[in-house]
């Protein structure tokens, strides 16, 4: 295990468990700290500068979320996805991402909605520079899904897709790290989620959400595949 080894800076914003968990959780996704390995207390107390008790607050919430898995006489670990529980988180985000894009269409203000457009133009100005078409591994096409969820207005569905399912998504795309094409099309939809939210339709907000979720989950269904 190899997190940061410099201790929690006092500037840093939150309590000392808040910055912990929120650094924490950054080696886990980023791959610093290797799916499988062992959270060791003593050693991340050290790294970290801070006393156990934080610490153990710390790693009670990267629990809770479902990047570390804490069983009997083995102790804390990182959370190793296996294929089928990657397969299983596109199924749940289908169903609540569409729901939430239903959402944005009704409850999106239109300067959150013109701040929607503004992103992808942004994210279009990137996939135009990237030959490799990597927006589909990287943080645009989720930063795209995770304004939509905020835009739901929904705090419960807010706290599932934004906080646990978020964190659990990116983690998978640094485990399997599967390079794909798909970007360029992933962005065409985007525009047409944009384009019915923007026009107020829920039912083809939610239609067009859940489509493209679909085709990423059977895009990776066939990469996985071929990794066989």
């Amino acid at each position: 295990m190899t997190p940061m080894s410099n201790a929690v800076a006092v500037s840093d914003n939150g309590t000392i468990p808040d910055r912990i968990f929120t650094r924490l959780r950054e080696a886990i996704v980023e791959g610093d700290i290797a799916p499988g390995s062992k959270i060791s207390e003593p050693e991340l107390a050290r790294a970290y500068g801070i006393s156990r008790g934080p610490l153990r607050e710390a790693i009670g919430r990267l629990e809770a979320c479902g990047l570390v898995v804490r069983r009997p006489n083995v102790g804390a670990r990182v959370v190793t996805l296996s294929s089928t529980q990657l397969l299983e988180i596109f199924h749940i985000r289908e169903a609540l991402e569409g729901m939430a894009a239903r959402l944005a269409a009704q409850n999106m203000s239109d300067d959150e909605i013109a701040d929607l457009r503004r992103l992808l133009r942004q994210h279009g100005e990137q996939i135009e520079q990237d030959t490799e078409h990597a927006y589909f591994q990287r943080e645009g096409d989720l930063d795209f899904h995770y304004r939509i969820v905020q835009g739901s207005h929904n705090e419960r569905m807010i706290e599932l897709l934004c906080n646990d399912l978020y964190h659990l998504v990116r983690l998978y795309r640094y485990q399997f790290g599967m390079a794909s094409k798909r970007g360029p099309r992933a962005f065409l939809e985007h525009e047409h989620i944009v384009d019915a939210i923007e026009r107020r339709d829920p039912e083809m907000a939610e239609l067009m959400m859940r489509s493209h979720v679909r085709a990423s989950r059977e895009n990776v269904e066939r990469l996985l595949a071929e990794q066989q």
